[in-house]
C-alpha cells in the first residue's frame, strides 16, 4: 500500500494529477480578439454539462442562419444568475461571442440581452 512520506508532497502529487483534466476546456477555436453580435430567435437552449449551449436562429441578413453558441457549465452559469429556464424557444435576444476561428456559425458566450432587453449575464 502506498503511504505518503508528507501530505504537502501527496498534496501536490494530487494537484499535478488533475490538471490534465482542464486540458479539455481550452479556447483555442475561439478567435478572442473579435466580437459577433448575433440577434434573432432561441431555437433551443441546451442546459448540459459539460457545457450548456444556445441556439440562435439569426435574423441579420449579413450573418443569417442558425448559430450555436457556447457557454460554461450549468454550475458556473448558476453563480451568474442563470437558470434552466432563463431562455426559452421563441424568444428574442442579442448576443455578442467570440466568434469561430473557421468562420462557422458558432463561438463562445461574452454578453446578452433578453427578450425583454435585460441583461443576460455574463461568462467570464
Amino acid at each position: 500500500m502506498f503511504r505518503p512520506r508528507s501530505p504537502v508532497l501527496f498534496a501536490v502529487f494530487a494537484l499535478g494529477a488533475a490538471v490534465p483534466a482542464q486540458a479539455h476546456h481550452s479556447a483555442a477555436m475561439f478567435d478572442v480578439d473579435k466580437s459577433v453580435t448575433v440577434s434573432g430567435t432561441v431555437r433551443e437552449f441546451q442546459w448540459n454539462s459539460p457545457h450548456c449551449f444556445i441556439q440562435v436562429v439569426d435574423a441579420t441578413p449579413q450573418s443569417g442562419g442558425e448559430w450555436s453558441i457556447e457557454m460554461g457549465a450549468p454550475v458556473e452559469l448558476t453563480r451568474l444568475g442563470w437558470k434552466k429556464s432563463s431562455l426559452r424557444p421563441g424568444d428574442k435576444v442579442t448576443i455578442v461571442i467570440r466568434p469561430l476561428k473557421d468562420g462557422g456559425k458558432g463561438g463562445r458566450y461574452v454578453s446578452g440581452l433578453g427578450p425583454t432587453g435585460a441583461p443576460l449575464g455574463g461568462v467570464r
